[in-house]
């Protein structure tokens, strides 16, 4: 693994933690990118890097995105990131999930976290025996905020494709618009019910065939190989998978209008942006569409700690501002030149002290 501070992703992060436990065999990367609005928050992956190097990138750029995500949705907290590098098994132990929690709680509340790939709402119960500084636990009712956050995720990505298709496509409703769907987990497979209900067209693929497969049946959807879902002929490409998709080969295969979807880091480099717009191609900014579940996320994590409001209604109406946020960038887009993402950027940036 290279010095991180030599990463074309390192942005004056201002903690990056290799953690290393023997006993458990935990080995995990804690990067916090900006604590300039409060806490570092931000999920915890789980997952196979074939090069512990890629570890280290995508810590370094899902921090920085969380710093964006944070602070353009309004909240009080920075941003942060972690991954645990997971074996070719990805074998999990409740002492590796203890070893990680001991190593939060060693910050003494810089970073907050949470799920993300790989990891579950009963891990976070594990990992909160032994760190308060957690989110995303199991709550009981159904008005109370917190809990899993993909389906918040879903849930803002629903209402960001409807003003994406609004901007661009000039049309009141996604009845019969064509969406490809990457992924359909947790997130992906949200977003394509809510499309559904819609009387929206679905394309869906996923790694796990069959998953799609199950989806589109319930749903009257058309699948398609994985490999293939890129170059769907389609109103809008939605990716909610992992991100790096949208580089030179990536956008060259795209056959739509619109990408909009909730996968972290879709744009592989910066300059992958204003390629997507020379396409004509309107692109929602992934951590202004994605930041549901982080909302929902945050606003269960200052209940129990800051006495914030807990119900659902409060994260509903703060999910509800994400398409005029878009729009805004949208319109800024239009009048400037300049691309989505770096409009988007430049606010964001803005908004941190960058």
């Amino acid at each position: 693994m290279t010095a991180f501070w030599t990463e074309p992703d390192y942005d004056s992060h201002e903690l990056v933690q290799l953690v290393r436990d023997e006993a458990s065999g935990l080995t995990a990367i804690i990067a916090l990118h900006s604590t300039h609005l409060g806490p570092g928050a931000g999920g915890t992956r789980f997952w196979h890097y074939a090069e512990p190097g890629n570890a280290m990138r995508d810590a370094l750029r899902l921090s920085r995105g969380m710093s964006y995500k944070n602070a353009m949705a309004g909240l009080p907290m920075g941003g942060g990131k972690a991954v645990i590098l997971a074996d070719s098994a990805k074998n999990k132990t409740p002492a590796m999930l203890a070893a990680f929690g001991d190593a939060v709680e060693a910050l003494g509340g810089q970073y907050v976290t949470a799920e993300d790939v790989g990891i579950s709402e009963e891990d976070m119960v594990a990992i909160a025996k032994r760190t308060d500084y957690v989110s995303g636990l199991p709550v009981e009712g159904d008005d109370a905020a917190g809990g899993d956050p993909g389906p918040f995720t879903a849930m803002g990505i629903y209402h960001g494709i409807k003003a994406a298709v609004q901007h661009k496509l000039g049309k009141d409703s996604v009845e019969g618009v064509h969406v490809a769907i990457q992924g359909t987990g947790s997130v992906g497979g949200g977003v394509a019910r809510l499309l559904a209900k819609d009387g929206a067209k679905l394309t869906l693929a996923d790694v796990n065939e069959d998953r799609a497969r199950a989806l589109a049946a319930e749903l009257g959807a058309d699948t398609v190989a994985a490999c293939a879902i890129m170059g769907v002929s389609c109103d809008v490409f939605s990716p909610n998978a992992l991100g790096a998709i949208l580089d030179e080969e990536g956008i060259a295969r795209l056959d739509c209008k619109i990408v909009a979807g909730g996968a972290n880091n879709q744009l592989a480099r910066d300059r992958h942006g204003p390629m997507l717009a020379e396409r004509g191609i309107l692109y929602a900014p992934d951590y202004v569409i994605n930041a549901g579940g982080i909302i929902s996320v945050t606003m269960e994590y200052l209940c129990r700690h800051k006495g914030a409001p807990c119900d659902l209604n409060e994260v509903r109406k703060r999910i509800a501002l994400i398409p005029g946020r878009l729009e805004e960038i949208w319109r800024e887009s239009d009048a400037s030149g300049l691309s989505p993402d770096q409009v988007a950027d430049r606010m964001a940036q803005k908004l941190i002290g960058r």
